[in-house]
């Protein structure tokens, strides 16, 4: 009797309270995404990661490879979503789509946790619904007001496609789906924001192929109103993204372009969101992840940013936009350089290693990345990739100093070892050297300054 007195008597005690620690600011954001490329040899229906440090320039993990692969169900995924839980541990939900074949039926989506995002745990197929129909993109926000989190994802309801919703707060279990939003007309790829205790949702009408955003002082099923007028651009588009700039009250709106051979990411900036006027951006100001498709974007803090970067590794390939043609990258085709309008195959035409310049260190000189023994050189002025003989010429012709951009310091341009009067430049899309000044038309530097990314 003495030892359980005792013991009662200890677990009595009250605890010290410790105070939860304070969430580190973020500082960067983690996108994840699959990829399709237009002839499909760059498509793959794993879980990738890119990460930036302002949210508009991408560099892909784990050189563009999965970080993660279904291993139930089709054994491929579409549409992944980040979502930082209120533990500041994520859940990564995707569509359980293996491919392109979308009369498929499904009920389940695909369900990962990770602490950081350099592992995965807890994989599971979550089933969401029992109509047969599909259960595509799904995201999930939380709801302070139920202290739940809501899953919402696309589905046809025997009538038309809406958005319905499942609550849960382990996303092991689910209550039975309700119809979250529904205009009257068929909709497709819904995600929320909220901003300033106001709740937006933006989707795509799939009536006339328009995203719209809509709001709501709830996060209520049936609660949202349109708000927005109709944005497109290029020749379609599909699966908005809101992301908030770190350092500005500035908010981008992404679109993915529909197809793998319909382009670049499209992009909107607006000061208000509330406001629902969005301006288009240039793509010269942005770059997406190599063949990436139906992007999510969260927010991270510098040390989940350097741990991804330690475990999964950043691009050991570099791309280059051109500056006046921003649809358009350096790539080689028949072994001569040029600028080709992106997405292109074989996509690796694209990929180049920087390494020191052959002839001058203090340069660089740009080997390709799906032809390892080539590098690019100017021969008689044009530009194509050779191998390497050795020679002191081949070294000086695959030379090249980067330096400003010249007609925007922010890029780059890239002067000639050889020829030290001219710079790299396109001239009917194909690439050459050419005598280039400060004093040169705006034209002429437009069509030498390039932007090297990932």
């Amino acid at each position: 009797m003495k030892r359980l007195a005792l013991l009662l008597a200890l677990i009595l005690v009250p605890l010290p309270f410790v105070a939860a620690p304070a969430s580190a600011a973020n500082t960067a954001f983690v996108m994840a995404y699959f990829t399709e490329s237009p002839s499909r040899v760059g498509s793959n229906y794993g879980l990738h990661l890119a990460v930036s440090n302002d949210g508009l320039t991408w560099s892909p993990l784990n050189q563009n490879n999965p970080v993660a692969t279904p291993t139930q169900g089709t054994l491929g995924l579409r549409d992944p979503y980040i979502l930082r839980r209120q533990d500041g541990t994520f859940v990564i939900l995707a569509t359980d789509l293996n491919g392109t074949d979308f009369s498929l039926r499904n009920q389940f989506i695909h369900v990962w946790f990770s602490t950081d995002m350099t592992s995965f745990t807890g994989y599971h197929r979550l089933r969401l619904n029992t109509l047969q129909s599909h259960t595509w993109a799904p995201e999930a926000f939380w709801d302070p007001a139920r202290g739940q989190y809501g899953i919402i994802y696309s589905i046809n309801n025997g009538t038309r496609d809406v958005f319905f919703v499942n609550y849960t707060t382990d996303f092991q279990t689910v209550s039975s789906p309700q119809v979250f939003f529904d205009p009257g007309f068929n909709v497709l790829d819904g995600t929320v924001f909220s901003d300033g205790g106001v709740n937006y949702l933006y989707y795509k009408n799939l009536a006339n192929g328009l995203l719209f955003g809509a709001r709501s002082n709830t996060l209520n099923p049936g609660s949202f109103t349109t708000y927005t007028s109709g944005m497109i651009q290029g020749n379609g588009i599909e699966a908005p993204i809101i992301a908030k700039a770190l350092t500005s009250n500035t908010f981008y709106l992404w679109g993915d372009s529909y197809s793998p051979v319909n382009g670049e990411f499209y992009a909107w900036s607006t000061g208000s969101i509330s406001g629902g006027s969005w301006t288009v951006m240039n793509q010269r100001n942005y770059a997406q992840p190599l063949n990436s498709k139906h992007a999510s974007i969260a927010q991270i803090t510098a040390a989940e940013y350097n741990a991804m970067v330690s475990r999964w590794g950043l691009p050991s390939w570099t791309r280059l936009k051109s500056y006046n043609y921003p649809d358009r990258y350096w790539r080689h085709s028949n072994f001569n350089a040029r600028i080709d309008p992106y997405p292109f195959d074989p996509y690796q035409d694209q990929q180049w290693v920087m390494v020191p310049g052959l002839a001058d260190s203090a340069g660089v000189s740009l080997r390709s990345a799906n032809f390892p023994d080539r590098y690019l050189r100017q021969s008689n002025f044009a530009l194509r990739i050779d191998p390497n003989d050795g020679t002191a010429t081949f070294r000086g012709d695959a030379t090249f100093y980067r330096v400003a951009g010249l007609a925007d310091a922010s890029m780059s341009s890239f002067r000639s070892f050889s020829q030290p009067t001219r710079y790299i430049r396109h001239f009917n899309f194909a690439l050459r050297l050419d005598v280039l000044t400060s004093g040169s038309p705006a034209l002429d530097r437009q069509d030498a300054t390039f932007r090297v990314q990932n």
